[in-house]
C-alpha cells in the first residue's frame, strides 16, 4: 500500500494531517497548485514499511512556471497604442 501524508501547519490553529489511501501524487499537486493545501510543513510517501519525505520533490512539480513580463502583451500593447493614436487623430 502507498499513501501521502500531507501536513498542514495553521499557526496559532494547530496542525493537521491529511492522510488519504486513494489520494495520488498526481492528486497532492493538484491540490497544492489549486490552492487548497497552503502552508504545507512536510509532504510523506509511505510505501510499504517505508516512509520517504518528498516535500521538496512534489513541491517542486507543483510550482507554476513563470512567464516573463517581457514581451507577453506585444500585440495587445500594439492595438492599445493604435486605438490612442486613431483617438488623438479625430481631435
Amino acid at each position: 500500500m502507498q499513501y501521502f501524508v500531507v501536513m498542514i501547519d495553521y499557526g496559532r490553529r494547530g496542525r493537521e494531517a491529511v492522510v488519504d489511501p486513494e489520494i495520488t501524487r498526481r492528486e497532492v499537486v493538484s491540490r497544492i497548485v489549486s490552492g487548497e493545501y497552503k502552508n504545507i510543513s512536510f509532504i510523506h510517501e509511505i510505501a510499504d514499511r517505508s516512509v520517504e519525505d518528498v516535500t521538496e520533490d512534489i513541491l517542486a512539480e507543483a510550482a507554476l512556471p513563470e512567464i516573463a513580463t517581457d514581451g507577453a502583451d506585444l500585440q495587445a500593447d500594439r492595438f492599445d497604442h493604435a486605438r490612442d493614436l486613431s483617438k488623438h487623430e479625430r481631435v
